[in-house]
């Protein structure tokens, strides 16, 4: 694969440019986001994975991740990509009704992740709201 500045895949120091620049772009906005307006941090995330989704469904943020790897994998805008990604594959091959399932085909160990963590560390630390 050709890369903008004349450079090919296989550079591992390219790789990992690359993974920083856009993964920095990526959470800033967020940050500019959050700084800029009176928007909590929840907002800023639902923001950010609406418009991961959103990249997908016009064919953007794949492209992305193939280009930045983890610099677009790692940040909450990935989420958006996994589910949109899960309940087009469950479209395509189940139809409308793997609408609702395709959510959890690939994002399903994040969820689950993320209740399970949730629920240790709400027991552990003893939240106060």
């Amino acid at each position: 694969m050709y890369l903008p500045c004349c450079c090919y895949r296989g550079d591992l120091k390219i790789d990992y440019l690359l993974a920083f620049v856009v993964g920095g772009i990526i959470v800033t906005i967020g940050q500019l986001i959050f700084d800029l307006t009176k928007l909590t941090m929840g907002h800023v995330m639902v923001i950010l994975v609406v418009t991961g989704s959103a990249l997908t469904a016009v064919g953007l943020y794949e492209p992305l991740v193939e280009l930045a790897g983890a610099g677009a994998a790692i940040p909450v805008s990935n989420f958006g990509y996994v589910l949109t990604q899960g309940v087009y594959e469950s479209l395509l091959s189940k139809g409308i009704g793997g609408v609702w399932s395709g959510v959890f085909n690939l994002a399903g160990g994040a969820i689950a992740a993320a209740i399970f963590f949730g629920f240790i560390f709400g027991i552990i630390c003893r939240p106060k709201g």
